[in-house]
């Protein structure tokens, strides 16, 4: 069927100057400004974050340089023309308009052009397009029929239709295709043409512009790539964090209000507990509070915190807990427990370190009983007042092997609060966590009930937007 397209259609108006060179200015300062932010991305090769923006940025780059290639190849206009144009074959003015120029720089992905005509069976490529293809020109170029044979299997269909298409439906050639280099690299090509007919509405050749776009489609794949290894990452983190947060639930008492314990005398205890998450990812898992009843009456209290992240530190401490329960029951007091704890991690296929505060209340003689492994000492609340309980000697769990743990003891009275912590109420270090806290004595003397207290501590430090897990907990002695 006749082309609906004609060579001696008039050319395209080149764009005002001034208009390209604006538009030219601003792509320079985009990537400039691109430039600098892939500089400012933080290098984490294990982050697969930092990989995925990376790729984008990488990607984004190419594209702008794409452009700015494009758009000095719009100001510089097509070549010059001879005066007698008119008296040229449609076709050789049809190869001249869409010659590449010069400016269009090797490292953005290299243009090429060629025509074929059928009334003479005469092929014409440019010196480029033998260097894209990785043919001698000595070869020659080679013919449509020919063409086929160079590029990747599963594009052969592909490059096939597009040729058909565009001699006998007359339509434009727009697509891509994979061609196999002689060295066994693959390059993607990217294909842009339009039959040319003659006078009579027949083809009479065919031309096309041949633009390497490897680099390109290399930083999409990238992209593609990185995006779904993140998202890949990101979905494991998520399951992560539950599984951590259905084991943390499982475990750990599931009271948040008050409880009492050691019986209803003046000597009970009234407590109150808070886990305040953190929001890394994946999640920390590693810190915990426990009570638990002993036979005879007492009460065992222990805070902790272990290092490692996710499923490994909260498997870890689903271990502690249940040895520093097992032990307990079997009257092992707080020292020697610790040291039995220090020898069951040092012997763990998962090594890791631990801080813990492990105590026994005796409500008969109100006597707290604790020691301590590399962990904050308690606090005690009296009269208005707080003091920070003299530390028995203890490094952290998993530290030393047979390390020896001290312990130590204090006789409370009626309305005596204690506040057990865990680190990482705050990002400045224990210290200042337990200057703050004691600088609320009077509103924690003052509080009627350990929830109160405990509220008044999460107010304090806030319940979210910490980088690290931590726990609280509080005992109020009855009276």
């Amino acid at each position: 069927m006749p082309s609906p397209l004609f060579a001696d259609r008039p050319a395209p108006q080149t764009p005002e100057r001034e208009t390209v060179d604006a538009l030219i200015s601003q792509a320079r300062r985009l990537r400039g400004d691109m430039d600098a932010v892939r500089r400012d991305t933080s290098v984490d090769d294990d982050d697969t974050l930092w990989r995925w923006q990376r790729a984008l940025c990488d990607l984004a780059v190419r594209q702008l340089d794409h452009l700015g290639a494009h758009l000095d190849q719009l100001r510089a206009g097509r070549p010059d023309t001879p005066a007698d144009e008119g008296q040229e074959p449609p076709s050789a003015r049809a190869h001249r308009r869409y010659e590449p120029t010069a400016l269009a720089a090797p490292a953005l992905g290299r243009v090429g052009s060629a025509e074929w005509d059928l009334l003479t069976d005469e092929v014409s490529w440019s010196d480029e397009l033998y260097e894209i293809l990785g043919r001698p020109a000595e070869s020659g170029p080679m013919s449509l029929d020919e063409l086929p044979s160079l590029v990747f299997p599963d594009d052969q269909p592909v490059l096939t239709s597009m040729v058909t298409g565009c001699l006998i439906d007359g339509r434009p050639i727009d697509g891509e295709f994979r061609v196999l280099m002689p060295d066994g690299r693959i390059r993607t090509l990217h294909m842009l043409g339009e039959p040319v007919v003659d006078a009579g509405g027949c083809t009479a050749s065919m031309w096309a512009v041949l633009r390497d776009i490897s680099e390109l489609r290399r930083s999409e794949r990238a992209v593609r790539e990185s995006g779904d290894s993140l998202r890949r990452a990101q979905h494991v983190a998520r399951t992560e964090r539950r599984l951590v947060t259905e084991l943390q639930e499982a475990l750990l008492p599931s009271w948040r209000g008050s409880l009492q314990m050691s019986g209803s005398g003046p000597a009970a205890l009234d407590l109150a507990a808070r886990y305040l998450p953190s929001v890394s990812s994946p999640p920390t898992g590693g810190d915990w509070y426990d009570v638990f009843e002993l036979p005879g009456g007492e009460t065992l209290l222990t805070v902790g915190d272990l290092t490692g992240h996710g499923m490994a530190a909260a498997s870890s401490m689903a271990m502690l807990l249940g040895a520093l329960r097992g032990m307990a029951v079997a009257g092992v007091q707080p020292g020697a427990l610790l040291g039995h704890l220090n020898q069951l991690l040092d012997a763990s296929e998962q090594p890791a370190l631990g801080g813990v505060l492990c105590s026994r209340y005796t409500p008969a003689t109100r006597t707290f009983t604790w020691a301590q492994a590399g962990h904050p000492a308690p606090l005690l609340f009296r009269d208005g007042a707080g003091r920070t309980l003299t530390t028995p000697d203890g490094v952290l769990l998993g530290a030393t092997p047979g390390a020896a743990y001290e312990q130590a003891g204090v006789r409370l009275r009626p309305g005596d609060l204690l506040v057990l912590h865990t680190d990482g109420l705050t990002a400045d270090g224990a210290t200042t966590e337990q200057d703050r806290l004691l600088a609320l004595a009077p509103r924690l003397t003052g509080a009627r009930t350990a929830r109160q207290c405990a509220t008044t501590v999460v107010e304090e430090f806030g319940e979210t937007g910490r980088a690290d897990d931590a726990c609280v907990m509080v005992a109020r002695v009855s009276g």
